[in-house]
C-alpha cells in the first residue's frame, strides 16, 4: 500500500486545485497536533484560494449553518418553485437529482438546476447519477456505459464520460456520482454490469480515463469505497461483507481507487459495505476506512456516503434512524450525507438539526464539522468560479 501524504495535490484532470483546510493561515505542513491547537485537523497549500476562502466563510457560520452545508438531500419533484423553496428553507449544501427530478427536455432541466441555484458565486453541488446504461437519470445519454466499455480500450471510457459530462454541463449539474470504481470479473455479482473493468488493473485504467474525461465539465466521484466487487449482495437492501484482508484489498481492489484519485477525482462516495479484517462497520461509518482513504492513498477531495436510506433498508435495527446514521458518518469522517431512498421534504432539516445537537453534545468535535464544511464550500466555491453547471455551454457538444 502506498503512504501518500499529498499536500495540496493538483488534480490535473478536472483543474481542481484540492488541499486540505486550517482556519489559520495557510501552511504546507501539519501541525504535530493540530486538535489541540484547536485547528480543524487537516492543513492547505498556501496558493489554494478556494480552500483559505471557504475556512473565512466556514469560520462566520453557526453550527446549524455548518451542519447544512454538508447534507445532500432531494424531493421528488420537477417543479422548479417547489425545488426553490426546499433549498431556501434548508440550507443545505447539495441537491441530487434523481429520476422523478428529470422533465422531457435539456431546456426544462436547465430552468430546474437554475432554481435550485441562489448564488452562482456558491451553487449547492447539484448531482446526478450518471453512468449510462443501467444506471442513468438522463434518458438522452446514448453514450456508452461499462457494459461496453470494459471491453474497450481507456481512450473510449475517456471519450464517452467527456460527452456525458458535456450533457451535465448543458443541463447544469456540476458534480456526477458515475464513476464505479468497483472491480469484479463475476458476472453474478450485483455490480458487474457497472463497473469499468474486470481486473483491478484494467479497471484503474478506464476510472482514470473517465475521469480524465469528463474533468474539465463536471466534478467527478468515485463510488462505492473500498469496492463492491468483492462484496457479494446489494446495498441496497443489505450491507454486503467483504472477506478481504486490508493488505489484500491494497493489492486488489484498492487499485481503481487509487488511479481515480490520482487522475483528480474531487469527489469520494463511500459504500454499505463490511470489511470486517479492517472494520465491521459499514465503511460509510467508519473511521479506520476514511483514514486509509487520507492517509494511504492520499485523498483530500469532498468524502461523502452513498444514500443513508440504503442503511435502513437493511433491516438492521443499528441503522433505523437516518439522522443516527448521518451523525454517525460526519463523526466517523464524511464530509457530506446523502438522503433519498425514505426522505421527505423533512429528512434534510432533520439530519442537519441531529449533525449541530450532535456538535453540542459532543458527540461530532466542532473542528470535524468546521473541516467537512470548509471542503464542501471550497468545491462549491470552486464550481462556481469555473461555470460549470452555472452557465450554458455553447462550445461543449458531446463527442463520439
Amino acid at each position: 500500500m502506498r503512504a501518500l501524504r499529498r499536500l495540496g495535490a493538483c488534480a490535473v484532470a478536472g483543474g481542481l486545485f484540492w488541499g486540505l483546510v486550517t482556519t489559520a493561515p495557510a501552511v504546507a505542513e501539519e501541525s504535530a497536533d493540530p486538535d489541540a491547537a484547536g485547528a480543524v485537523v487537516v492543513t492547505v497549500a498556501a496558493d489554494d484560494a478556494f480552500a483559505a476562502e471557504a475556512a473565512a466563510r466556514v469560520a462566520t457560520m453557526s453550527t446549524r449553518e455548518r451542519a447544512a452545508t454538508v447534507v445532500m438531500g432531494h424531493i421528488p419533484t420537477t417543479d422548479p418553485a417547489a425545488l426553490a423553496g426546499y433549498m431556501q428553507s434548508t440550507g443545505i449544501g447539495g441537491f441530487i437529482l434523481m429520476g422523478a427530478n428529470v422533465p422531457g427536455s435539456e431546456g426544462e432541466l436547465r430552468a430546474l438546476t437554475a432554481a435550485l441555484t441562489a448564488d452562482p458565486a456558491l451553487p449547492p453541488l447539484i448531482a446526478i447519477d450518471q453512468e449510462g446504461g443501467d444506471v442513468s437519470r438522463l434518458p438522452w445519454d446514448s453514450f456508452p456505459s461499462a457494459v461496453t466499455l470494459k471491453n474497450e480500450p481507456p481512450a473510449a471510457a475517456q471519450d464517452a464520460f467527456a460527452g456525458r459530462a458535456a450533457l451535465l454541463q448543458r443541463a447544469g449539474i456540476g458534480v456526477n456520482f458515475g464513476v464505479v470504481a468497483d472491480t469484479t470479473s463475476d458476472p453474478s455479482m450485483f455490480i458487474y454490469r457497472r463497473a469499468l473493468g474486470t481486473t483491478p488493473d484494467a479497471a484503474a485504467e478506464r476510472v482514470a480515463a473517465a475521469v480524465t474525461g469528463e474533468g474539465s465539465e463536471a466534478a467527478s466521484t468515485l463510488k462505492h469505497f473500498p469496492g463492491h466487487g468483492s462484496a457479494p449482495g446489494d446495498s441496497h437492501a443489505g450491507i454486503p461483507v467483504s472477506g478481504l484482508t486490508l493488505d489484500a484489498w491494497s493489492s486488489t481492489d484498492a487499485a481503481p481507487f487509487a488511479a481515480g484519485i490520482d487522475a483528480g477525482a474531487p469527489l469520494l462516495m463511500f459504500g454499505h459495505l463490511s470489511f470486517p479484517a479492517v472494520d465491521a462497520a459499514p465503511a460509510t461509518l467508519s473511521a479506520e476506512w476514511h483514514r486509509i482513504a487520507r492517509e494511504e492513498l492520499g485523498f483530500t477531495g469532498v468524502s461523502i456516503t452513498d444514500d443513508l436510506g440504503m442503511l435502513q433498508a437493511s433491516g438492521n435495527p443499528a441503522y433505523a434512524d437516518s439522522t443516527a446514521n448521518a451523525v454517525a458518518a460526519i463523526a466517523a469522517g464524511s464530509d457530506m450525507v446523502l438522503a433519498i431512498v425514505y426522505s421527505s421534504a423533512e429528512t434534510a432539516p432533520r439530519m442537519v438539526d441531529g449533525i449541530a445537537a450532535a456538535v453540542d453534545a459532543g458527540t461530532i468535535a466542532p473542528a470535524r464539522l468546521e473541516e467537512a464544511a470548509t471542503r464542501v464550500i471550497a468545491l462549491r466555491l470552486q464550481l462556481g468560479a469555473d461555470g460549470r453547471g452555472l452557465m450554458p455551454c455553447a462550445d461543449c457538444a458531446p463527442v463520439g
